[in-house]
């Protein structure tokens, strides 16, 4: 094993034509690991403990105190943290927000950031999080005088527990001098983004055992209200299902949520590959490797990118996610169910993901009159609102052009699978949507489904982009 990783050492220093097969490499030698070492196996000497010191070490060493633990991937790493402002609590949280910071040499927003995310929290979401900055810069002064304005700013958070600031010490980095120039990127950009994949991995280590969750950000971001509450609904609707990564924006490493429990093998995987690629392409290999093949992207973005310049050089950054809602706590509730249509589904395009609140959604051939789209609840629920929509921005035309809305009760099973055997009409579709707002005073019983039924035969496809529901209380027992 310790050849191994002196092979892997020399590996960093050669040119490569091609960075692919390297990588390939790696990430399968990471995926071995992973899976036949146990997770007790540490290295003769892995656990002792690293301590501060004003002398710095050399490269060499450098990079062995980083990748010492690298054997035991759901372990922590061992560093010494600087507390700059705050203490952990005992009480674990349910979420942990994570923003890593560096000087810049234009415009700084991270007091914007933490700002938002305290502004547009209630009382009640601040008692579930706790805020993580990492100071990554190693301008010790410069370090100093932003501690005091966060202290200055936002003292009774510290206090209260709620916000912590840390620094992993310089000389827990590897090395970060002659780099290899993956993508032909200029040596300096690689460097930049090298150190930003270590300063994250760091940040995810210090924050593993915080929270049940956690969130990533970057330091210029603006957050909509009541954000927790969103995330809430949405990990909640996700109960029962598989799920690595949760992305709550579509831009950069900005609402990517995780379980912490993978939070030690995401810290140590960026470490592995920190000279690679940037910590987003990164992610993507990350997810692969534990089962989660497809990008789950939530609508609306939760978070906004609000910087104009870059921490790269201070060069321009107007980046701006379009899904953006300052007000998105009206997230549906879409209480668990089971999905059955008798219309022939195109490809992959299945009924369930008309039910998710992921950016995707059902897509059929021609419907027929009679035809059906049912959603049958696990349990019996009371349901406020319902909004449904048909047709694509793309395919407009693909729109359910005639049709009724139906809740039901009284389930029984058949031959196409379960459904209720008596229903009562909300409403027709105009224009392929419809919307119907407090469904719990118009119907009298708990409803255990919800039909969509075709009144009319249509030639174009039809696309159910999303199927929203709100309930007025959790389902009933």
């Amino acid at each position: 094993m310790r050849l191994m990783w002196k092979s892997l050492d020399k590996m960093r220093c050669l040119r490569k034509r091609s960075t692919i097969p390297f990588l390939g490499f790696l990430i399968t030698f990471l995926l071995f690991l992973n899976l036949y070492i146990e997770d007790g196996y540490v290295l003769e000497g892995d656990k002792r403990q690293l301590r501060e010191t004003s002398v710095h070490p050399s490269s060499s060493e450098r990079y062995v105190h980083t990748f010492r633990d690298l054997s035991n991937f759901s372990g922590t790493i061992n560093v010494t943290y600087r507390y700059l402002a705050g203490t952990p609590l005992n009480r674990k949280k349910y979420l942990t927000i994570g923003l890593s910071s560096v000087k810049r040499k234009r415009g700084n927003y991270l007091l914007e950031t933490i700002k938002s995310i305290f502004d547009q929290s209630s009382y009640e979401e601040l008692k579930e999080i706790v805020v993580v900055v990492h100071l990554a810069d190693f301008d010790l002064v410069w370090c100093e005088n932003l501690v005091q304005e966060i202290t200055r700013k936002f003292a009774h958070h510290i206090i209260a527990g709620r916000l912590l600031v840390i620094q992993a010490p310089e000389e827990y980095y590897p090395s970060l001098d002659g780099l290899k120039r993956n993508y032909n990127d200029p040596e300096d950009r690689v460097r930049f983004r090298s150190k930003q994949n270590v300063d994250y991995a760091f940040l995810l280590n210090f924050c593993t055992n915080l929270s049940d969750f956690y969130m990533m950000l970057e330091e210029d971001v603006r957050c909509s209200r009541n954000f927790l509450t969103a995330l809430k609904k949405v990990i909640t609707s996700r109960e029962g299902s598989y799920w690595v990564m949760l992305e709550f924006s579509k831009l950069g490493y900005i609402g990517k949520l995780y379980h912490s429990r993978d939070l030690p093998r995401l810290a140590h995987f960026l470490l592995m590959f920190y000279q690679e690629m940037p910590c987003d392409w990164l992610l993507i290999h990350f997810r692969g490797l534990l089962a989660q093949k497809d990008v789950i992207r939530f609508k609306p973005s939760l978070f906004q990118h609000m910087g104009y310049y870059s921490s790269y050089k201070g060069a321009e950054n107007k980046l701006k996610d379009d899904d953006f809602e300052e007000d998105s706590i009206d997230i549906p509730d879409n209480p668990p169910a089971s999905l059955y249509t008798n219309i022939n589904v195109f490809e992959n395009y299945d009924a369930t993901k008309a039910y998710s609140t992921v950016d995707e959604y059902f897509w059929g051939k021609p419907p027929s009159t009679g035809d059906f789209f049912i959603v049958v609840f696990n349990k019996s629920t009371k349901i406020s609102k319902i909004k449904i929509v048909t047709g694509s921005d793309d395919r407009q035309n693909d729109i359910l052009h005639h049709g009724a809305l139906e809740v039901g009760e009284k389930l029984v099973g058949t031959k196409k699978g379960k459904q209720c055997s008596s229903y009562i009409t909300l409403g027709e579709f105009k224009n392929g949507n419809i919307e119907v707002h407090d469904v719990d005073h118009k119907i009298a019983f708990d409803i255990e489904c919800v039909r969509i039924v075709v009144t009319g035969s249509q030639k174009e496809w039809l696309i159910i982009r999303s199927i929203s529901l709100w309930t007025t209380q959790p389902p009933s027992q």
